[in-house]
């Protein structure tokens, strides 16, 4: 019986009510010496409590695709894929809605053959009389590692922050999307794998449930990534590797743009998903990265190396680097507003694409970020 099916999660519902019933039942008909009597019930006791906690832990893991089998329950390796977690395809997800405003849901994609938890918030233009024909952009939210996706919601105020943005004028409506990088809890740097795909579930999973549920714009200039540390490395990957998806990219701290060899062991591998190497395929993407001075974990150096390497219609803004602040959450609450003013700035459908350009040095920019005389994101 599978660990993640339908069948065992029922079973140990049945078997928690049984137990249940059962000791409601014995419990005065249990005889013997009083120590024999006491020891039955606690055991008893003990049969029910751990049946309704299996329960628990099997919802847990049916929600967060934490062990997909047996075999990884247990800690047992037998050397073949890991298995697909459950969940229903992207026509027949459902989603719920929390206090917060943001609708949740737990989604089986038919590329990557993986699962997980997806976020996603509306604006309010959204759900008004006037714009019920109206389809929007996306912003779409990466988190780090170890984290999940209510990490941007308990670490990074969202979706409050955005929302005072919009309500302010700042950034413009845009439906906010927010998908767990590392379905099953196994992390490649949000790359594809021989054994997992969890690009594809970010770069066409992901994508395919926002469109098939929700009023989104299809055009790759109307939809945008944005991550903090291995979400800010994977924002950058994922738009280059996927421009005819995704033609604006956002990084607040970003992990190393030439890649974790923790992560991704096989070298070609790690550089056929390094942002330096898939520079050489001139992306025609919009990128914009910020960190801070001292953070050690993704120094200024790393920032600029990505610049220094990219070629038109590939195009860097000059990064924003604070001068304190470290790989922390308050340093990314901090670049938060500026990385979604100008990611909304950059969102526009309507944007003109340029040709590519021959390799040429590239002219620094003047400004830290786009203006409409002086800009690193595409022309209007």
């Amino acid at each position: 019986m599978s660990l993640t099916g339908t069948a065992f999660f029922y079973v140990l519902i049945a078997a928690t009510v049984l137990a249940m019933v059962a000791t409601l039942f014995a419990w005065g008909a249990v005889r013997g010496p009083r120590p024999v009597r006491w020891l039955t019930r606690v055991v008893m006791i003990a049969i029910c409590q751990i049946t309704a906690i299996a329960v628990v832990a099997a919802w847990i893991n049916n929600s967060y695709g934490l062990y997909t089998d047996w075999n990884d329950l247990l800690g047992r390796d037998n050397g073949t894929q890991m298995a697909a977690m459950p969940g229903p395809p992207p026509g027949r997800a459902m989603f719920t809605r929390s206090g917060n405003g943001l609708l949740e849901t737990y989604v089986h994609g038919e590329h990557s053959k993986l699962s997980g938890q997806v976020l996603v918030w509306t604006p309010p233009q959204y759900d008004e009389r006037q714009n019920r024909t109206k389809s929007f952009p996306v912003i779409m939210l990466l988190h780090g590692i170890p984290g999940s996706p209510l990490s941007w919601v308990e670490g990074l105020n969202m979706p409050g922050m955005i929302a005072k943005l919009m309500a302010s004028g700042q950034v413009k409506p845009a439906v906010v999307v927010i998908p767990v990088i590392d379905p099953g809890g196994v992390d490649t740097d949000c790359s594809d794998t021989p054994t997992r795909k969890n690009a594809t579930w970010l770069a066409k999973d992901v994508p395919e449930l926002i469109r098939s549920q929700f009023r989104v714009l299809p055009e790759a200039k109307a939809w945008g990534m944005l991550g903090y540390s291995t979400g800010g490395l994977c924002s950058v990957k994922l738009a280059m590797q996927y421009p005819a998806s995704f033609a604006v990219a956002a990084a607040m701290s970003p992990d190393s743009f030439a890649g974790d060899s923790a992560v991704l062991k096989d070298p070609v591998l790690r550089k056929a998903n390094s942002p330096l190497a898939l520079a050489d395929k001139w992306p025609r993407v919009w990128i914009f990265l910020a960190t801070a001075a001292k953070d050690h974990s993704s120094p200024p150096s790393n920032l600029t190396a990505l610049q220094r390497v990219a070629i038109p219609p590939t195009l860097v803004a000059e990064p924003l680097v604070l001068a304190t602040g470290g790989h922390s959450p308050n340093t990314w609450v901090r670049l938060l507003p500026t990385e979604l003013h100008w990611m909304s700035d950059n969102l526009d459908p309507a944007r003109v694409l340029a040709p590519p350009k021959k390799p040429a040095p590239k002219p620094q920019p003047k400004h830290p970020l786009p203006s409409p005389k002086h800009s690193a994101g595409p022309a209007h």
